[in-house]
């Protein structure tokens, strides 16, 4: 069979009644009669209150003492409003039920003050109508049915006493039955509508961010973007350098693979050795992704994972340029967070070398000197024609060495010094946070 497609009256007559009988009004509805069965356990105490001090008297049986009951609840449910749990339970329904847009919302439970007292409020706003209206849903359409039938059932008329006094004795008022009861079903929705169209309105205001959450948000995205940079720079530093002395080790063994087999074979030793160590470094850095959320941030502000300058021999080794290394004291003896950084920062100047030394046989001259407070690296290299090694997205490294020591609360420069480019970097021996990138 055939289905017809409703006429554009009935199209109308659907939207109009949507905000009485739609699907969010009878979501909404259902919200509230949760906030009603909710207020039940404290509209029970409020009843027993009440009768004991009536002098012990049925409260059930006089609407007054329902109506003080009512008044005795809301302020017990206020006070269970401050539990921080309730936010959370709250904002979910509200979300599910009173069509409020998630982002509106504030996440996890209230700790604040503010943010407790608002809950609070709309703990009470939503037990308070949710009462009322649950207790209209309740009364009301078994009265409104009873007056719409009343004129087809004279059994009702007689066993009823509302019906033969009053008002509906009358002919015209007895005629008019039907529609009463349906006015009164309309009411009814109308007064849910109402009561949803508040929560709604009032959910992100009492629900939403306080200007406490809103900061913890702010400082939770700045210290994942601060986790994003660190792994940049761990990445950067382990991996690029990586590609630079294995791009520069591999072209030189090309050039003589002819003429000097001894020389190739070194070449694909020291590739080996560098590929080898560059995975162990890059499965640490895997390690910080790998962390569970409720871990705790390195103490220095710094990576937690990667060789310290104990390593420094076999980097220098198969760094792919010569290196000629001076040591003052013994930076084996520093702190690791500074151990850590500092190996990083010689591998990040190894990595320059190679790009812009220019591949000549001038070694590359490291100083590594424990001072009295801090600990000094200086690298030097002679300035090439053209880079050695050309690594597109490159320039990001002199940054990286620069907010390494930053975090340290140490400093680096970085510049041409007669024919060579050196580069400078003092840090603290004992480390503490700095100005975070």
């Amino acid at each position: 069979m055939r289905l017809l497609a409703p006429t554009a009256g009935q199209r109308a007559h659907t939207k109009a009644l949507a905000p009485l009988i739609g699907r969010r009004a009878r979501l909404r509805w259902l919200h509230l009669i949760i906030g009603g069965a909710l207020l039940m356990p404290y509209f029970l105490v409020g009843m027993v209150l009440v009768g004991l001090a009536d002098g012990g008297k049925q409260p059930f049986s006089s609407l007054a003492a329902q109506f003080a009951a009512f008044a005795c609840a809301l302020p017990m449910a206020a006070v269970s409003g401050f539990f921080p749990l309730v936010r959370p339970l709250s904002a979910a329904a509200a979300r599910a039920l009173c069509g409020v847009p998630p982002a509106l919302f504030a996440e996890g439970p209230a700790r604040t003050r503010q943010a407790r007292v608002r809950t609070a409020a709309w703990f009470t706003l939503h037990l308070a109508l949710g009462g009322i209206v649950s207790g209209i849903t309740l009364a009301l359409p078994p009265f409104a049915v009873a007056v719409m039938v009343l004129p087809f059932s004279a059994a009702l008329r007689e066993s009823w006493p509302v019906a033969g006094s009053g008002v509906l004795a009358e002919p015209w008022a007895l005629a008019l039955a039907p529609l009463a009861g349906l006015a009164m079903l309309g009411a009814m929705a109308a007064v849910a509508a109402a009561a949803g169209e508040l929560l709604a309105r009032r959910a992100p205001v009492l629900l939403g961010p306080t200007p406490e959450d809103r900061l913890a948000a702010a400082e939770r995205r700045a210290a994942d973007l601060a986790v994003r940079n660190r792994l940049a720079r761990e990445l950067h530093d382990s991996v690029g350098h990586a590609l630079s002395a294995v791009t520069l080790q591999a072209g030189a063994a090309r050039r003589v693979l002819d003429r000097d087999p001894e020389f190739v074979r070194r070449a694909l030793t020291a590739i080996e050795e560098t590929t080898r160590r560059t995975v162990g470094e890059l499965d640490s850095v895997v390690g910080l992704l790998r962390q569970d959320d409720d871990e705790e941030e390195p103490d220095s502000g710094g990576s937690a994972y990667g060789p310290g300058l104990d390593a420094l021999g076999g980097l220098l080794e198969h760094c792919g340029v010569p290196v000629a290394y001076e040591r003052e004291g013994d930076p084996d003896g520093v702190e690791p967070v500074v151990s850590r950084e500092a190996y990083r920062i010689v591998q990040e100047g190894l990595s320059n070398a190679l790009r812009h030394g220019g591949g000549g046989p001038t070694p590359v001259r490291l100083l590594i000197a424990v001072r009295e407070r801090e600990l000094e690296i200086v690298m030097e290299n002679p300035l090439g024609g053209r880079p050695a090694v050309v690594r597109p997205g490159g320039g990001r490294g002199l940054r990286g060495i620069a907010e390494r020591a930053a975090l340290l609360g140490g400093r680096s420069e970085a510049g041409p010094y007669g024919a060579t480019w050196r580069l400078t970097a003092r840090l603290p021996l004992t480390a503490h946070r700095g100005k975070r990138p």
